[in-house]
């Protein structure tokens, strides 16, 4: 004979006692659904995009740019679908929070990425044009090591201020 389970008084997923049962909202305006989908799509495609065009350097600055408009526009997006469903009395579109959060990332690293580019421009471009014609496992080696001095150097520039 199978054990009974524990169900809390008042059926399952009932309120706690002395509280109100959560009113259930409408569902937003199609509009509103499609703003948050595509909040969302734009969100994953900053961190997509930055994780697919870093591989080349040219390409990755304009890679970055444009994964950063895409990170701002999925916040706009995604923060707006929002307002507009609480304004309306509406429940929250899926995706719109997911995008935003998603676009926040996408802000982040993209920003970061532009930093580092701003700041270590020619130690990065001598690594990739060594790495190209670095032949062999050694070649590729003495680019590593040749990449570690000079940001190394940078480094220790940007720290004592000299």
């Amino acid at each position: 004979m199978p054990m009974a389970r524990y169900q809390p008084p008042g059926g399952r997923g009932a309120a706690p006692r002395g509280t109100l049962p959560a009113r259930q909202l409408p569902p937003p305006d199609p509009a509103l659904r499609q703003r948050a989908l595509a909040a969302f799509v734009l969100g994953v495609l900053s961190l997509l995009g930055l994780a697919l065009g870093l591989g080349n350097l040219r390409r990755g600055v304009a890679v970055a740019v444009l994964t950063l408009l895409f990170g701002l526009t999925a916040i706009w997006l995604g923060a707006r679908a929002n307002r507009q469903a609480r304004r309306s009395g509406t429940a929250r579109p899926r995706g719109a929070t997911g995008g935003v959060v998603l676009g926040s990332f996408g802000v982040a690293f993209s920003a970061l990425w532009l930093l580092i580019l701003a700041v270590f421009w020619p130690q990065l471009s001598a690594y990739y044009n060594c790495m190209s014609g670095a032949n062999t496992v050694a070649a590729q080696q003495v680019c590593h090591t040749q990449f570690t001095n000079s940001v190394g150097s940078e480094l220790s520039v940007l720290q004592t201020g000299h």
